[in-house]
């Protein structure tokens, strides 16, 4: 729903320094950084999940009233339930493979850096299950509600406006702003796994090795 509401999730953490880290830092502050990012992401899991269910469900009874003519809607309206049902999949997962307090330090560690390298996935193909989807959804709901009121745009119309300097100019940078922003949050939120979880990963992996020596499988 928010890409903002996403990306928060990193920025509201402390920029980890990396394999250059100091591991007595690392370890003194692994327990509180671990409930801090646990809880930015039930948050995330939350906004997300609960606000697109309840779009979805909002379109979906909008579709139904339009008949026929709201099956784009209605698509659109799928569309958005999937991205929905990736955090709620997300905070599910996390739910069963909770540890205790009670859990070994190790076993608390490997979790984290599991955890960490799923998200870092989900970063990584943002672009494709997240703002493509959304972007999908905004058109078929927006045509089919305009085609639906009856509000056509002349053809000869069109053209006027895609040739004559003024309104040409303020369309194309209309769209180049959009497009120009939708490539900066992508940006930023490919930027994100780079500057916060890798280096966060090499903390962790660090600190693994000085208690317990290295670990042939580092991946989660």
């Amino acid at each position: 729903m928010n890409w903002s509401d996403y990306e928060a999730v990193w920025k509201r953490q402390e920029l980890p320094t990396g394999a250059a880290a100091d591991v007595a830092h690392v370890r003194a502050t692994f327990d509180v950084k671990r409930r801090k990012f646990r809880a930015a992401l039930l948050v995330r899991d939350i906004t997300e999940g609960l606000l697109g269910v309840l779009t979805s469900l909002g379109l979906l009874g909008y579709a139904w009233w339009m008949g026929r003519a709201g099956w784009p809607v209605a698509l659109g309206a799928l569309l958005i339930l999937g991205v929905s049902l990736v955090f709620v999949r997300d905070f599910l997962r996390r739910r069963r493979q909770r540890l205790g307090p009670e859990a070994a330090l190790i076993s608390k560690l490997e979790a984290e850096i599991s955890e960490l390298h799923h998200q870092r996935r989900l970063l990584g193909h943002i672009g494709l299950w997240y703002f493509l989807p959304y972007l999908a959804a905004l058109a078929l709901i927006y045509v089919s509600v305009f085609r639906h009121l009856g509000i056509r745009l002349p053809s000869e119309l069109a053209i006027a406006l895609l040739t004559t300097p003024r309104s040409a100019i303020f369309i194309y940078l209309t769209v180049a702003i959009v497009v120009g922003g939708l490539w900066l949050v992508w940006r930023d939120a490919r930027d994100a796994g780079k500057k916060r979880i890798d280096p966060r990963i090499e903390e962790l992996e660090k600190m693994r090795r000085d208690l317990f020596g290295p670990v042939e499988n580092s991946g989660g």
